[in-house]
């Protein structure tokens, strides 16, 4: 693994469907543009619908998911599942800092 890439965003609620409206929808930040070309360089070789293998920290919560590629801002979106954003005490709207760690491949 290689060192982290640390930023903070607005965290908001994926809406393309009527569903997603409760509180168990899907709610992302957006990494900034800026640090998208980086975390295409460590990736390496892209897997499948172009996401990335990370590790997430908010908080003292860490897990590992995914980046997705996201067209509308040329970067990637982290998807923050539930209970993370229950242990950061967080909801829609608020800035979360999140620090990446690229995965490799394993």
């Amino acid at each position: 693994m290689d060192a982290g890439l640390t930023f903070t965003a607005e965290l908001w609620r994926w809406t393309a469907r009527k569903e997603s409206a409760d509180s168990g929808s899907w709610c992302f930040v957006t990494l900034p543009v800026e640090l998208a070309d980086d975390v295409r360089e460590r990736a390496g070789e892209p897997r499948g619908f172009g996401s990335v293998r990370v590790r997430a920290r908010v908080g003292e919560t860490e897990w590992d998911t995914s980046v997705f590629p996201d067209a509308a801002s040329g970067s990637f979106v982290l998807p923050v599942k539930k209970a993370v954003r229950t242990a950061a005490g967080v909801t829609e709207g608020d800035e979360l800092t999140v620090t990446l760690t690229v995965r490799d491949g394993t």
